[in-house]
C-alpha cells in the first residue's frame, strides 16, 4: 500500500463549487499544507488569494480553465490560462470541448488545446476529457490529441453534472498513452479504496474534495 506521504502527493485538493467563499478557500489550502497534497484546486477567481495562502508551503495552485462545459472559446481558454499563470497557478486543469471532438472536428480540439498549452508557458497542462460524454473510441481519440497538442495529462471527469472517473475508464487512459502522459481521475473520489483502485490501473493525480478523509483513513 502507498504511504500517507506518497499518496497525499498525487492528490490535488478540490473546491471549485460556485458557492465556495473565501473561509472554504482558506479552509481548503490550510488542509492542503497541513496534509502535503500536491495542490489546491480552484477556480480562477480564487487563484491569486490560493497563492497567496500556499506561499512557501511546497503545495502547489490548480486552476480550472473552461470550466466546467469547456464551450468557451479558445481564445477566451488562452487568456483563462495566461490569468492564471500570473495569479500563481502551478498546474492548468482545461476543459476539451467534447462537442468538437464528437463532431469529428479534431483539428479545432487540438488547436483549443494547443492554444492553452503556449499559453501555459511551462505550467502542466491537463486535459479533462468529460468521459462519461464519450465512447471508448472518443476517449482513445481525446488522448491521441491531448498528448500531440502538448498537454501533460488526461483528467478524467470535471466532477459537475456527470459520473466521474471509472476504473476501466483510467485503465482504457493508461492502455492508450502508457507512460507518456500522466493520468488524473477525478470525479466521485470520496474514499481511499476508490483511490487505491485508480492508482493501480494507472492513475498519477487524485482530484477529490475529500483528500483529507482519505489521508486520515489511510493513518488509521
Amino acid at each position: 500500500m502507498l504511504s500517507p506521504e506518497k499518496l497525499a502527493k498525487m492528490i490535488d485538493h478540490t473546491n471549485v463549487k460556485p458557492n465556495a467563499t473565501q473561509n472554504d478557500i482558506k479552509r481548503l489550502c490550510c488542509e492542503a499544507a497541513e496534509y502535503g497534497f500536491s495542490t489546491a484546486c480552484i477556480t480562477p477567481v480564487n487563484a491569486a488569494y490560493a497563492s497567496q495562502l500556499l506561499k512557501g508551503s511546497g503545495v502547489g495552485v490548480c486552476v480550472v480553465v473552461g470550466f466546467p462545459l469547456g464551450t468557451s472559446k479558445t481564445e477566451t481558454k488562452a487568456f483563462e490560462t495566461e490569468a492564471a499563470v500570473a495569479d500563481g497557478a502551478t498546474d492548468i486543469d482545461m476543459v476539451m470541448n467534447v462537442g468538437a471532438l464528437k463532431s469529428e472536428q479534431y483539428s479545432m480540439v487540438e488547436e483549443d488545446i494547443k492554444s492553452v498549452v503556449d499559453a501555459a508557458d511551462g505550467t502542466p497542462v491537463k486535459v479533462i476529457i468529460e468521459t462519461a460524454l464519450l465512447s471508448d473510441s472518443e476517449k482513445v481519440k481525446a488522448c491521441s490529441i491531448a498528448e500531440k497538442a502538448g498537454a501533460k495529462f488526461i483528467k478524467t471527469s470535471t466532477g459537475v453534472g456527470y459520473p466521474g472517473a471509472t476504473v476501466e475508464d483510467v485503465a482504457l487512459i493508461k492502455e492508450t498513452i502508457g507512460s507518456r502522459m500522466g493520468i488524473k481521475a477525478s470525479g466521485g473520489i470520496r474514499t481511499l479504496e476508490t483511490a487505491l483502485a485508480m492508482v493501480r490501473v494507472g492513475a498519477t493525480k487524485i482530484g477529490t474534495s475529500t483528500g483529507d478523509l482519505i489521508i486520515e483513513e489511510l493513518l488509521k
